[in-house]
């Protein structure tokens, strides 16, 4: 092969070269910003917890064990005695660690070294506060709330046995039950319900993290008693909130229909009753509620208190109120009286 030949095919692979590195760094070039320009560098978010970045430490999830107090979780973990004191020094003003509670979460902060050491205790005092503790050298104690979330929700259940269970069975926070007797008290006697009654009721629930930490509040609930509807509709006055049926007037009435919640009722009015003891039929105008001891039993409605003894003949702890003109009201088989009554 001759020289002229080898120039030229030398001479075509370096052309050819030269046209492939420029046609690569164009495209190269084509992908780089402008001068000038800011680049933009996504970075994923780290999980927080308590304001804390999960990733960079080690966390350990445990709950106050009864008769428990910060002192002996902080000292099983390394903590000194003096650590601890002051520590409950610093939080005096902020929260008293004496009134941590067994049941309650806290959440331990560990160093990823070697040594894992405790750096943060973070203590759960209830669904939205907590209070932050800082183990190092500064011992600063800070308070906090999550975020809370309310979701609306609509519930609707059948009695079986008691609103209380129907509650249960329909997976809804038994403390409804409480929220609907307390508007209903007035106008529905909830000793008299009966199988095959229905509600429904639109409130809002809180959650903290995903989980359900308590209801908010009720907006309006129907609840159906022998066949009749009764309504309950929230409406904010200037004095406060209240609950009015569809025809606008307050479910507020001069009694109660019951004087204490979630109890049975053992005796009824009668003017024949088997007396349970001397086993002789006689009258009995009353109604006798079996409750748990200390349940708080309320007055039908506002009134004067007339006398305030103890019947030795069978009564025990007596109260009788007048509330007008008409009606007086007696209460009987108390375990004990409330302090401020005369």
């Amino acid at each position: 092969m001759n020289k002229r030949r080898i120039y030229w095919i030398t001479g075509l692979l370096i052309t050819g070269l030269i046209i492939f590195l420029t046609f690569r760094f164009n495209r190269f070039y084509q992908k780089l910003p402008p001068l000038g320009e800011d680049v933009v560098i996504t970075i994923p978010e780290s999980k927080l917890l308590y304001g804390l970045p999960v990733d960079s430490f080690h966390v350990e999830e445990s709950y106050v064990a009864r008769n428990q107090n910060l002192s002996d979780i902080l000292i099983d973990r390394g903590v000194s005695a003096q650590a601890v004191d002051q520590i409950a020094k610093n939080s005096v003003t902020v929260f008293d660690v004496r009134k941590m509670k067994a049941g309650n979460q806290y959440t331990l902060f560990y160093s990823k070294d070697e040594r894992r050491s405790p750096l943060f205790l973070a203590y759960n005092n209830n669904g939205v506060d907590y209070y932050l503790y800082s183990l190092t050298d500064s011992l600063k104690v800070l308070a906090g709330k999550h975020d809370v979330i309310s979701k609306r929700q609509t519930m609707s259940g059948v009695i079986t046995s008691s609103l209380w269970n129907a509650m249960k069975e329909n997976n809804i926070s038994p403390l409804l039950a409480v929220e609907l007797s307390d508007i209903y008290a007035w106008t529905i006697d909830f000793f008299g319900i009966q199988k095959g009654d229905k509600f429904t009721v639109i409130y809002d629930e809180d959650f903290v993290n995903g989980e359900s930490i308590g209801l908010g509040k009720i907006y309006s609930a129907s609840f159906t008693q022998a066949g009749s509807t009764f309504y309950a509709i929230r409406f904010t006055q200037e004095d406060g909130d209240s609950f009015f049926d569809e025809k606008g007037n307050s479910l507020r009435k001069a009694f109660l229909k019951a004087p204490l919640k979630f109890s049975r009722i053992s005796s009824r009015f009668s003017n024949n009753r088997m007396h349970p003891v001397l086993r002789i039929a006689r009258p009995h105008h009353g109604v006798d509620y079996a409750a748990a001891s200390g349940t708080p039993v309320v007055s039908i409605g506002d009134g004067v208190v007339l006398q305030k003894s103890y019947q030795a003949a069978g009564g025990g702890n007596y109260l009788k109120i007048r509330h007008n003109s008409v009606y007086t009201t007696s209460y009987m088989h108390l375990s004990k009286f409330a302090s401020g009554i005369k």
